[in-house]
């Protein structure tokens, strides 16, 4: 079953710069898992093509109603002492949260992690969507594809943090079908149970686009994403089901991501 939890968190002491990049919070998430299953952290750590979670950067900002997708990818400057935090962890492996369900009960608050090597507490570990927190869901597979409807031909995509994709041996930054749809696919079919067939996406087209270029930096790397909106046409004389598995992979992707980078 995807997940979309969202990791509650304030720092004890400044946060600098240099211990805010995403490989410090993927660092955290595998203490967090380390510490109820040392050998699920192993495996997690070890997985090098299809990864079963991915991680957003940290956020410090309260989600705003009219635009909850305008998400932080950067800090200019160091995180103060006490400031409320979050980020963003789903899951989606149907059996990952039942291995880690204890974890995310028995979170104390007065447990001390790290973030880099700034001390933190983990405050709460929200599971649903509530009021000022959109970014927090569940749906198992099952789930996702009886609620796509069959008849919807538009579907909106938002990238709300600098998507890049691998191409060859070089970097792209712009969004298309088959840089999309194909990794939805391959993960769709690779944890859900039910797979599609690899030609589902030919009938796929993108048509209104507001994107611009963003440059994404950590410690170790920088590249340039796309952060913005495009809608994809669902085009062509095609089957309900064949346009209801199409939407439950757009709907999939609030759980998989898409790009480089999503762990």
């Amino acid at each position: 079953m995807p997940y979309s939890l969202v990791l509650n968190l304030v720092p004890l002491s400044p946060i600098p710069k240099t211990h805010l990049s995403g490989r410090h919070l993927h660092a955290l998430f595998l203490d967090l898992v380390r510490s109820h299953n040392p050998d699920l952290a192993t495996d997690l750590h070890g997985q090098t093509t299809q990864k079963a979670f991915t991680l957003s950067p940290l956020q410090t900002q309260l989600i705003k109603p009219q635009n909850p997708g305008d998400l932080q990818w950067s800090h200019t400057r160091a995180i103060a002492a006490r400031t409320p935090c979050w980020c963003r962890i789903t899951l989606l492996d149907d059996t990952l949260f039942a291995q880690l369900a204890h974890l995310w009960l028995g979170l104390s608050s007065s447990k001390q992690w790290r973030l880099g090597g700034s001390p933190i507490q983990v405050t709460s570990v929200i599971g649903t969507q509530q009021a000022g927190q959109p970014w927090a869901s569940y749906q198992s597979y099952a789930q996702l594809y009886e609620q796509a409807s069959d008849r919807t031909r538009k579907l909106p995509f938002r990238f709300c943090t600098p998507t890049n994709f691998r191409i060859s041996d070089y970097d792209s930054c712009m969004p298309t079908r088959d840089r999309v749809f194909k990794s939805l696919l391959k993960r769709w079919n690779h944890y859900s149970g039910s797979p599609f067939e690899d030609t589902l996406i030919s009938a796929i087209y993108p048509s209104e686009m507001n994107l611009h270029s963003e440059i994404a930096i950590d410690s170790r790397s920088k590249f340039i994403g796309s952060v913005g909106t495009l809608t994809f046409n669902i085009l062509g004389d095609l089957f309900p089901t064949t346009i209801k598995q199409i939407n439950a992979l757009a709907a999939f992707s609030l759980f998989a991501g898409v790009g480089r980078k999503t762990p």
